[in-house]
């Protein structure tokens, strides 16, 4: 059996089963929501998820999730092919996890993505360029540098009934746009905008549990000119209409 790489579109009808083979699932678009042996996670662009071989797993996207999928197909495989690399590998896809994907990594993912991966030989090359790629150690901030985060969520309480920027988050951290979107990535396996997003909705989820403000009123202080575009967010994050979250507290 050889490796195999193919463009999958998922969708909000669920998956849940298990294959011999190990698989990589790297996000291209959209979010897909995984849950391997019970633990939940979630994949988007630049980032991979790990499926070790025989995992249980189940997944679904909300509003459509497009992603390269890498199929492993044995453990054989890997020590007769990748060489000096095999060890690594296996450790690799010992255990599922989330990882996030450097520049260079995301680069390959893109190009692949764009190529005629249909073709044996390039599926087979690309499959051994991904793993290759990830068993080299992902550069890490230094110790005691993470991004700022209580000034993060500092500013975004502040101003969370008004338009909020990347900039606005870049002078706090004294970084560039294009380096904050960087750290983001390799920090949180997020962008700046969908962590200003996550915490605005955190902030609505405490006011809809904790108050009995409207919803209307809510949307309005976390930045939502409309209730349904709200609505529509809550839903997207947390699974759940606003009524239904307030009704559940």
């Amino acid at each position: 059996m050889s490796p195999s790489l193919t463009l999958r579109q998922y969708t909000d009808a669920p998956i849940a089963h298990s294959h011999d083979h190990a698989q990589l699932v790297f996000g291209l678009s959209g979010r897909l929501d995984f849950e391997v042996d019970g633990c939940a996670d979630q994949v988007q662009e630049s980032s991979v998820m790990i499926l070790p071989f025989a995992a249980h797993h189940a997944c679904g996207s909300r509003d459509g999730s497009r992603c390269l999928v890498l199929d492993v197909p044995t453990e054989h495989w890997l020590l007769q092919t990748l060489g000096d690399h095999a060890d690594a590998s296996r450790r690799l896809l010992d255990r599922p996890a989330r990882l996030a994907l450097d520049s260079r990594q995301h680069q390959l993912v893109q190009w692949l993505a764009g190529s005629p991966i249909q073709d044996p030989l390039i599926a087979r090359q690309g499959a051994l360029l991904l793993l290759a790629s990830l068993n080299h150690p992902q550069a890490m901030p230094p110790p005691g540098r993470r991004l700022p985060y209580a000034a993060f969520n500092a500013h975004i309480e502040r101003h969370a009934a008004h338009p909020l920027h990347v900039a606005d988050l870049a002078r706090i951290a004294c970084l560039s746009v294009a380096r904050l979107h960087a750290r983001f990535m390799l920090e949180c396996g997020q962008t700046p905008m969908d962590y200003v997003r996550h915490q605005r909705l955190q902030m609505a989820l405490t006011l809809l549990r904790e108050t009995p403000l409207p919803v209307g009123e809510i949307a309005a202080r976390v930045g939502y000119r409309s209730q349904s575009a709200f609505a529509a967010a809550m839903l997207r994050e947390f699974g759940a209409s606003p009524g239904t979250m307030r009704r559940m507290s």
